[in-house]
C-alpha cells in the first residue's frame, strides 16, 4: 500500500524529456515509482488529462521577514512553488545587532517596497546571529520549504557600525570578520550570499544598500567564505558599470572558489552595458574556466500602478499630496470629485529636488507610449495599440484623462502596466534563446517584496500560461519549461533532491490543468501585519499541489498541512530501486 498514488497523468520529469503518461507513487515523503504503479494508494488523484511536474524552485524571494511568521508562503506556494530560496540582493535581517533593528527594516522596506509597519509588527527578532536566525525559522511550521543567503548589507552594518552603512571602504579586518560571519552562516546552512550594486536599492531613506561600492578586495575577501565551507552561490544585483569590471571579479571570484555566481540579467535602456553584451562577458568568463550563470525573468520586470498602490502616474501632483494621507475612503471621495480631477490632470507634477532618478519619474508620470490598461485577459506582452497612448487618443482624450477614468475603474481599483526593465522593445523576443540557454535560469519573481507594486511571484504561472501555451510567436516546449523552473534552479543552488520526478526524489508535484491555466486578475489585500499592503494574484488550473508527499494545495484551496521546513546546506539524493 503506498502512501499517495497520482494515476496516468502526463509526466513531465523535469529533465528536459518528452513528456511520458505514467504512474507516480509515493512513500515517506519520497517518490517511490514513476511507471506502471500496480500497488494502491491509502490515497489517489486520477490525473488523467492533466500533467504532472515536480514543484516549481524558486530561486529569488525576499520572504525574509514574512518567513518569521507566515506558514503559507503566499502568493509563491499558490503558483505551484515547493521550494523558495530568499536573503538576495544583499538585504536581510541577520545577522542583526539590537539596535540596528530599526535600519534593516528601513533597508528592506527601501529596496524591495515591503512596508516597515509590517515588518515591525510581524518579526520577534528572537535571534542575533545568522545560525540563530536560523534557528529561529526553524520554530515554524512550513508549507514550503525555505532557504536563504546570508546577506552582505546585514553583515557589513553587524561588523561596521555606520562605517558600513555609509559604503566606506573596510578595512582588511572588517574584511576578514564580514568572511567569518558570511563562513559561519554557510555552515549554520545558508545556501549563499548575497550582494547589490545598483543605484536603485536604496533605504527608505534613499540611503544607497550597504555594498554598492564595495571594492574587488571585498567582494572576493567575503566570497572565499564559500571556498572555505565548500558551498554557496554567490547572487548579485548590479547596475553592471564597465569602471567596476564585473565580470572581472565574478569570474575570478568563481575560477578561485569553485562556486557558482549569478547576477539578475535584464534589458534596459539604462545600463551601460546591454543584455547582449551582459550575456558574451559572462560566457566570455565562462570559457575561461568559471560558473557565472544569468537570472532572466520571464516578462518585464514593471510597476503595475494603483490608487492604493506604492506609485501610480499622479503621484508628484500637488493635489494628490493634499490627500495622499487620508483614509482611502475619504481619498475616493476627492478622487470621484470631477472638479478634483480636473486639478490633477492640469496639474505638473513636483518631483524630489535633487533626485538621481529624475529620468524615471518623469517616465513614471507621464510614459503613456509605455503604459498599458491591466483590461480582462492582460497577457504581459501588449504591443502599440494596447498603450494609454493609443487608447487615449482613439476615445480623443488626453493620456492623463484616459489614466484618470481607467485607475477609477472598479471603485478606483484599475490597473495600470508600466514595464521598466524587459520590454524596451515593446515585445519579449530577445528571451527567446535565453529559455534554451544552459547558463541561464528562470528567476527573479521577487516573491513577497515590491508589495504595492509587482505580483511577479505568479511567473511560474505565466510561464505555462504565456510562453507555453499562448503566446502569438515563437514559445517554448513543455519539457523545456518546467526543466528550468524545476530542475536548474534547484541544481543551482546544491538542491539535489527535488527538481525531477524520479525514484528517492522529494515528492513536491504539480498536477496541473494545462488548459484551464489561467492568472487571476491582480488585488490589493491590506492583510499583512499591522494591515500592510501587498499586491497579489491567484491562479486558476492548479489542482493538486503536493510537498514531500503531502497535498498542500487543492484547486487551489490552501489546506493548512505543513510538511516543510528550512533547507540547511545542499541535498544530496539517495536513489532507490522503484516500488511497485
Amino acid at each position: 500500500m503506498h502512501d499517495l498514488v497520482i494515476r496516468g497523468g502526463m509526466v513531465v520529469d523535469g529533465t528536459g524529456a518528452a513528456p511520458f503518461v505514467a504512474d507516480v507513487a509515493i512513500n515517506g515523503g519520497q517518490i517511490s515509482t514513476v511507471g506502471t504503479v500496480r500497488g494502491k494508494g491509502r490515497e489517489e488523484i486520477d490525473a488523467a488529462g492533466k500533467i504532472v511536474t515536480p514543484g516549481f524552485v524558486d530561486i529569488h524571494t525576499h520572504y525574509d521577514g514574512q518567513a518569521t511568521w507566515d506558514q503559507e508562503m503566499g502568493p509563491s506556494s499558490w503558483h505551484g512553488v515547493t521550494t523558495v530560496v530568499m536573503g538576495n540582493c544583499g538585504v536581510g535581517f541577520a545577522p542583526a545587532k539590537p539596535d540596528k533593528h530599526d535600519w534593516l527594516i528601513g533597508l528592506m522596506e527601501g529596496v524591495e517596497d515591503i512596508p516597515g509597519t509590517a515588518l515591525a509588527e510581524g518579526m520577534s527578532w528572537d535571534w542575533e546571529t545568522f545560525p540563530e536566525y536560523m534557528d529561529a525559522l526553524e520554530r515554524l511550521p512550513r508549507t514550503v520549504d525555505i532557504g536563504t543567503h546570508v546577506p552582505h548589507g546585514a553583515v557589513r552594518a553587524y561588523v561596521m557600525g555606520e562605517r558600513g552603512a555609509n559604503n566606506e571602504v573596510p578595512t582588511e579586518t572588517d574584511i576578514a570578520q564580514m568572511s567569518r560571519i558570511v563562513e559561519e552562516g554557510l555552515r549554520s546552512g545558508a545556501l549563499g550570499f548575497s550582494t547589490s550594486r545598483t543605484v536603485l536599492h536604496k533605504s527608505v531613506d534613499g540611503v544607497l544598500v550597504p555594498g554598492t561600492t564595495a571594492t574587488e578586495d571585498e567582494l572576493l575577501g567575503i566570497g572565499r567564505a564559500m571556498g572555505r565551507v565548500g558551498h554557496g552561490v554567490f547572487e548579485m544585483a548590479s547596475d553592471l558599470k564597465r569602471e567596476w569590471n564585473e565580470f572581472d571579479w565574478m569570474g575570478k571570484l568563481s575560477r578561485e572558489t569553485g562556486m557558482p555566481v549569478t547576477f539578475a540579467a535584464l534589458q534596459s535602456i539604462a545600463k551601460e552595458v546591454s543584455l547582449d553584451e551582459q550575456i558574451q562577458n559572462m560566457r566570455a568568463e565562462n570559457a575561461r574556466g568559471a560558473t557565472i550563470v544569468a537570472q532572466i525573468a520571464l516578462r518585464g520586470n514593471g510597476i503595475v500602478m494603483a490608487w492604493q498602490g506604492t506609485v501610480h502616474p499622479f503621484i508628484f501632483k500637488p493635489a494628490w499630496e493634499e490627500i495622499a494621507l487620508l483614509p482611502w475612503e475619504q481619498q475616493l471621495e476627492h478622487l470621484q470629485d470631477p472638479a478634483f480631477r480636473q486639478k490633477m490632470i492640469e496639474q505638473e507634477s513636483v518631483f524630489p529636488e535633487l533626485s538621481d532618478i529624475l529620468a524615471l519619474y518623469e517616465i513614471l508620470t507621464s510614459g503613456w507610449f509605455t503604459f498599458y490598461e491591466m483590461d480582462a485577459g492582460f497577457n504581459y506582452e501588449p504591443g502599440p495599440s494596447e498603450t494609454i497612448l493609443a487608447r487615449s487618443q482613439a476615445a480623443g482624450k488626453s493620456g492623463a484623462e484616459y489614466a484618470y477614468d481607467l485607475l477609477m475603474k472598479d471603485g478606483g481599483k484599475g490597473f495600470i502596466y508600466f514595464p521598466v526593465l524587459n520590454y524596451a522593445d515593446g515585445n519579449l523576443d530577445f528571451l527567446e534563446d535565453l529559455q534554451t540557454a544552459d547558463d541561464t535560469v528562470n528567476s527573479l519573481s521577487d516573491g513577497g517584496a515590491h508589495c504595492g507594486t509587482i505580483c511577479d511571484a505568479a511567473s511560474p504561472t505565466f510561464m505555462l500560461q504565456h510562453w507555453v501555451r499562448d503566446r502569438d510567436g515563437k514559445r517554448i516546449t513543455l519539457e523545456n519549461a518546467i526543466k528550468r523552473q524545476c530542475r536548474d534552479t534547484a541544481v543551482l543552488y546544491g538542491l539535489e533532491d527535488r527538481g525531477l520526478l524520479a525514484a528517492g526524489y522529494l515528492a513536491d508535484i504539480n498536477v496541473i490543468d494545462m488548459d484551464a491555466l489561467k492568472l487571476g486578475k491582480p488585488w490589493l489585500a491590506f492583510d499583512l501585519p499591522a494591515g500592510g499592503k501587498r499586491l497579489l494574484q491567484r491562479a486558476e488550473g492548479y489542482s493538486y499541489t503536493i510537498k514531500s508527499g503531502q497535498v498542500t494545495f487543492r484547486d487551489g484551496k490552501y489546506l493548512g498541512v505543513h510538511p516543510g521546513g528550512v533547507i540547511r546546506g545542499p541535498q544530496a539524493v539517495e536513489l532507490t530501486r522503484a516500488v511497485n
